[in-house]
């Protein structure tokens, strides 16, 4: 009996010690996988606390921008990554398909894009109609600025125009916005006297610095698929393409070991730049609050039940493989900055395939902005209620509709939503001038809708892949056997004629043996 129990007692100690062995083992190589996670999770945090710590000494505007040096200098290689990354990966993903194929992919992301933009919109609405947080007086608000009118109809045709840009040199740095122009129509009394007879605010096309990513994405996914049905006219090009994308993807792997420290710089420095939040008034706290439950039903509820619905996989699982690029969205709060860093953590955490990436992901963060869908329809009815002005189902509607139109046309810079606030307003005919009402929360609040949107574009990459994984099977199986194919016919001849002559005198020295 005693030998029995010392027996057990050796086995316990035994698979004791192999159980720490494996949980050091499995610890180390946990660390090692996650290290950029960590040291960016981390970053924000250390930034938070740093802000917070900095607050007090009142550092001057020049310090501040000293101070954040290292966190711009994280936006400016993340931006210098942008446009030859947006290019690339669009080119060789859609030469990497054939029409039929992109098509129907296409198609599945223009869907997925609308629908969720669309609930994002009903949400917004919904929670900013329940918790009605611009209940009470408008005097709690400090001093307004003056908003430069613009008209939904101009605003729609500036993104029309952006989609074709003529020079695609000035593409690269420009985009159309049309500004106001004052117009005096006049006639000539005598050749000294000028008699103004009619004034007239009329709109002109102006342009505005900034990437014109959809006029970039509209020629790259046209040029694309030109290329990839040149057969072996456009091979050339498709390589130069593909190597110049995985040149940018190794750019990339070398900036994420600075990013932790930019991120941490950029939120210290807006910490401490940002004004006194015990000046907030209610309302102004109540708005901020209701945008951020918004966005959490969205990417915490909504993103993820649609994966699980439709892939029937764990999206917690999909959703931790992206935490690096969701964070590095948290600190720059720009979607197209991001862009890099998402690509690499989908291709290397959740192994998506790449022709999905290099199609959806540089359309999503053109054109898919779920959070600021959200937060456009939100804060317009929020502006209605601090000036006691009741809704109607039709313009509910109608704020529904601009809402999700300007998210699209707005661009994946910072605070580009503040820009595209106009729309919805004139839309309904508030006063566009309320929107310096939310500018005091709106840095923070723009780090939040984001990374909402880059969840939204990432989690769209997954559904798209698994939709489209016949296509992308029977694709791989046909690129197999023309690439057969092509080994055989560029064999030497005499080889050929070789092999047939052992199959020819095999054949007959198995007839001989008959």
């Amino acid at each position: 009996m005693q030998r029995f129990r010392e027996g057990i007692h050796i086995r316990t100690m035994k698979a004791k010690r192999k159980v720490e062995e494996i949980s050091k083992d499995d610890v180390q190589a946990f660390l090692k996988k996650n290290a950029f996670v960590l040291f960016t999770v981390g970053a924000v945090i250390v930034g938070i606390v740093l802000g917070f710590a900095l607050r007090p000494y009142k550092m001057t505007y020049r310090e501040v921008k000293y101070f954040s040096f290292p966190g711009e200098l994280l936006m400016r290689m993340l931006q210098m990554l942008v446009l030859p990354l947006l290019i690339s990966s669009l080119i060789t993903g859609m030469a990497a398909l054939d029409s039929k194929a992109s098509g129907k992919m296409g198609m599945r992301a223009v869907i997925y894009y609308m629908t969720t933009t669309f609930i994002a919109v009903f949400i917004g609405i919904i929670i900013v109609l329940i918790i009605h947080p611009g209940k009470g007086s408008k005097d709690e608000f400090g001093k307004q600025q003056t908003i430069e009118q613009v008209s939904p109809a101009d605003a729609f045709l500036d993104l029309i125009r952006n989609m074709f840009p003529p020079n695609l040199v000035q593409a690269c740095t420009q985009q159309v916005m049309t500004v106001n122009d004052t117009f005096f129509n006049s006639t000539n009394g005598t050749q000294e006297v000028m008699e103004i007879t009619r004034e007239e605010v009329i709109p002109v096309p102006g342009q505005v610095n900034g990437v014109n990513a959809l006029g970039l994405v509209v020629f790259s996914m046209c040029f694309g698929l030109i290329i990839g049905n040149m057969k072996e006219q456009g091979q050339l090009l498709r390589d130069f393409f593909d190597s110049l994308n995985e040149a940018i993807m190794r750019l990339v792997a070398i900036i994420m070991w600075y990013a932790p420290i930019g991120i941490l710089f950029l939120i210290a420095g807006k910490i401490v730049e940002m004004d006194d939040l015990t000046q907030m008034g209610g309302q102004l706290g109540m708005y901020t609050i209701t945008v951020i439950i918004g966005l959490l039903i969205h990417a915490v509820l909504i993103l993820p039940t649609l994966y699980f619905v439709i892939t029937r996989q764990n999206p917690f699982l999909f959703i931790a493989g992206l935490l690096q690029a969701l964070v590095t969205a948290l600190g720059t709060s720009s979607s197209s900055a991001t862009l890099p860093v998402t690509f690499k953590c989908l291709e290397e955490n959740n192994k998506i395939d790449k022709r999905i990436t290099r199609f959806v992901l540089p359309v999503g963060a053109t054109i898919n902005m779920d959070g600021t869908a959200l937060y456009e329809a939100l804060a317009a009815i929020f502006i209605a209620q601090v000036n006691n002005m009741e809704m109607n189902f039709g313009q509910i509607i109608t704020i529904s509709i601009t809402a999700t139109a300007a998210s699209i046309g707005a661009a994946g810079i910072p605070q580009a939503g503040l820009v595209t606030m106009v729309i919805v307003l004139t839309s309904v005919g508030l006063p566009t001038d309320d929107i310096t009402l939310i500018i005091a929360v709106d840095w923070f609040l723009d780090r939040l809708r984001t990374t909402t949107n880059v969840l939204g574009d990432s989690i769209g990459a997954g559904i798209v892949e698994f939709l489209s994984r016949h296509e992308l099977h029977s694709r791989d199986v046909e690129m197999g056997n023309s690439v057969l194919e092509e080994k055989e016919r560029k064999k030497p001849y005499k080889l050929i004629s070789q092999d047939s002559d052992f199959e020819n005198d095999k054949h007959a020295h198995s007839e001989s043996n008959m």
